[in-house]
């Protein structure tokens, strides 16, 4: 991957305040040659608390990005939604994407900027909690799904967001690999 490193890839690769460590860029060269194959990607990332899942993460949807698609990522709670949407909001600051939180209870004004920009496409990366899956939702061009702690969302669910693009590739990540982790992903 480091060879086929583009415009935001690179960019962030310069920004970010801390050397990747080499599991992180074994992983993302992974995911970057299963992102250009034509299978759709269906990938489980685990890791401890702290361990880097979301760097992983962030540079998997700038790659979607770069060739033209929205990235999700779906968490199952609005405190750990607000917690990635901060997270990488304050990583691709620099890069001129436009970053926006989804979640229930936001007022309806908001809201349906919110999903006006969605549809539209100006809106690269959209954090949310399962208000991402509401019918309401349109993207524009979703082609990168990211799930925290998929183990807390039903078969369901997961499938809507999906459906919400044109064979996305996923990436489902955990800190906890327990059986059914493993099994649904798989």
């Amino acid at each position: 991957f480091e060879t086929y490193i583009n415009d935001l890839t690179g960019k962030f690769n310069k920004i970010l305040p801390y050397e990747r460590t080499s599991a992180q860029k074994k992983v993302i060269n992974e995911i970057y040659h299963d992102m250009r194959s034509d299978k759709c990607m269906n990938r489980l990332l685990q890791g401890d608390v702290g361990s880097g899942k979301t760097v992983v993460a962030v540079f998997s949807m700038l790659i979607a990005i770069e060739n033209g698609y929205q990235a999700a990522f779906m968490c199952p709670t609005e405190l750990l939604a607000e917690q990635h949407f901060k997270t990488i909001s304050d990583l691709v600051k620099q890069l001129d994407l436009k970053v926006t939180l989804l979640v229930g209870g936001q007022k309806k004004k908001l809201r349906n900027e919110i999903l006006y920009d969605i549809k539209e496409g100006k809106t690269n990366i959209i954090i949310g909690t399962h208000a991402l899956i509401q019918e309401k939702v349109e993207f524009k061009s979703l082609g990168f799904v990211v799930i925290d702690e998929q183990h807390k969302f039903g078969v369901m669910q997961r499938a809507k967001l999906k459906e919400k693009g044109f064979n996305p590739d996923v990436l489902v990540m955990t800190a906890t690999p327990i059986p059914r982790t493993l099994s649904t992903t798989y």
